[in-house]
């Protein structure tokens, strides 16, 4: 990640091996008008004493949302080139667009040592704080390279960026400089852990990093070993790592600062390698499995931006972490598992785990009798199939709940569209034959089918929200702030959540 600092002097004195401007695409539906300077643009191209207005006609330039062409300042400038961004129209530049640009000149800058921008002023009504947070979150999201297993990495050399601002407002954005870094610094942390192969993130040893990336924090740490989970009951856990030679484990992380009037409890996914069980994936369908502990991830990542952050809130975030494979000794379709708490589950498709190990850590969450929990997941294929891989899911029992994770999705560019918990509905379908419930109903519904046999595991009266991921966790092809490959979402949506609240 790049260095930032600020700067109070006009960014046409800086000496940044590239200058980073904005430039709105044309109001007219013809796009026959010429771009339009952001202000930063405009005062540096007056300061430099050229047409920059022209110059972007001449070559076409459409400024479409993060859209970028390099401007050789031919030595009008102490730097010796400019990096125009595009923002598209004036009217609805947004703070994603905001967010795509910087990230836009991350991967354009790549090649350079330095950069300096004033880019965090281009939207005209926007709150200033959360405009720099968003370009400073690009830039950080944009810079982001996944090396550790090449011979050979491709070089990064963008070490610095200077953001220009008025003396009066330098010291504001110094301190979102810090919050966007640990923000995007979260993000990029459950990339890493996505991105990192299955075998050197087997149960025991995720559980060993979440211990350590916390060492240094306010955060107290509990790892419940195969031995501890058998004590507890935790047969869901137990049942979906039972055919691993790794065992299971679940990791309780919390976060208690003084004076905290509020409790949250996360609960995160963290099935290490999901080769289905004995329900058996395709092949091709296992290609990106490792992906399965993304919501094991982003918890981890959430408590320690919190901590970070110094948020007054206490968190209690649970990573439950299997291995789901297939052996002699797996959980066989038609088992019969016995869950904390003490329900018992007939195991219909060992493919649909996740819930398993959900339900256990839900179970124990509730017994914290915390003011909400959250769960996150890349629970069911059929979120893919309903919204894509742009749209997360949320189902929750509490509307207000609901709400104020959809906004901070919505927020934080990492949107997320409601879907019922539909009890009435479709409540009886999770009814077991010969157990309590069965874990696996059918391809209808089975996003909403997930939910509810979740909710089955939720404290009476305690408000909870379910966020699936399996569309949002893996990006294939990469584009804007996401690099191909692990996405880091919805960190940032729920760091930004347990902000407001």
């Amino acid at each position: 990640m790049p260095t930032f600092d600020v700067a109070t002097t006009p960014l046409a004195t800086s000496e940044a091996a590239l200058l980073v401007v904005g430039v709105y695409a044309p109001a007219s539906e013809e796009r026959t008008d010429p771009p339009e300077l952001a202000p930063g643009a405009a005062a540096l191209a007056e300061a430099a004493g050229f047409d920059l207005v022209a110059e972007l006609t001449g070559t076409g330039f459409d400024a479409s949302p993060g859209a970028t062409l390099r401007v050789p300042t031919r030595g009008a400038l102490p730097s010796p080139a400019l990096l125009v961004v595009g923002l598209g129209t004036r009217e609805k530049v947004t703070l994603d667009h905001l967010r795509r640009a910087g990230a836009a000149a991350a991967n354009a800058a790549e090649r350079v040592p330095s950069i300096a921008t004033a880019m965090q002023t281009a939207i005209d009504d926007a709150d200033p704080t959360d405009a720099a947070q968003a370009l400073i979150e690009g830039l950080h999201l944009g810079s982001y390279r996944f090396s550790a297993y090449r011979t050979d990495p491709s070089p990064f050399e963008l070490a610095s960026v200077s953001l220009h601002a008025e003396e009066g407002d330098a010291d504001g954005l110094r301190t979102t400089i810090e919050v966007a870094a640990i923000t995007a610094g979260a993000a990029l942390l459950a990339r890493d852990l996505v991105n990192i192969p299955p075998h050197d993130k087997r149960p025991p040893a995720l559980a060993d990093r979440a211990v350590a990336e916390v060492a240094d924090l306010p955060i107290t740490t509990r790892v419940f070993d195969e031995a501890a989970l058998a004590e507890g009951g935790y047969g869901g856990i137990l049942g979906v790592g039972q055919g691993s030679s790794e065992p299971p484990r679940l990791v309780e992380l919390t976060y208690a600062p003084e004076g905290a009037t509020r409790h949250v409890a996360l609960v995160g996914k963290g099935i290490t390698f999901d080769t289905g069980g004995i329900s058996l994936k395709p092949s091709q369908a296992m290609e990106t499995m490792k992906t399965d502990m993304a919501g094991a991830a982003t918890v981890l990542a959430v408590i320690k931006a919190a901590a970070q952050l110094e948020l007054p809130v206490k968190i209690t975030a649970l990573m439950a972490l299997a291995e789901n494979m297939p052996s002699g000794t797996a959980t066989r379709v038609s088992d019969v598992l016995t869950m904390k708490g003490g329900t018992t589950v007939e195991v219909i498709n060992t493919d649909a785990e996740g819930r398993l190990v959900l339900g256990d850590a839900l179970v124990h969450a509730s017994e914290l009798e915390p003011d909400a929990i959250v769960d996150v997941a890349t629970l069911t294929g059929a979120a893919v199939v309903a919204l894509g891989d742009k749209l997360g899911v949320v189902i929750a029992s509490d509307d207000e709940l609901a709400t104020a994770i959809t906004d901070a999705t919505v927020f934080s560019g990492e949107p997320h569209w409601r879907l019922p918990l539909a009890a009435e509905q479709y409540g009886e379908r999770i009814e077991g034959a010969i157990a309590d419930l069965k874990n696996s109903g059918g391809r209808e519904a089975g996003t909403i089918f997930a939910g509810l046999f979740l909710h089955r595991f939720v404290g009476e009266g305690i408000p909870w929200a379910h966020l699936d991921i399996a569309g949002i966790a893996w990006s294939n092809n990469g584009g804007g702030y996401l690099s191909k490959g692990a996405t880091g979402s919805p960190v940032r949506s729920l760091v930004s959540w347990l902000r407001a609240s």
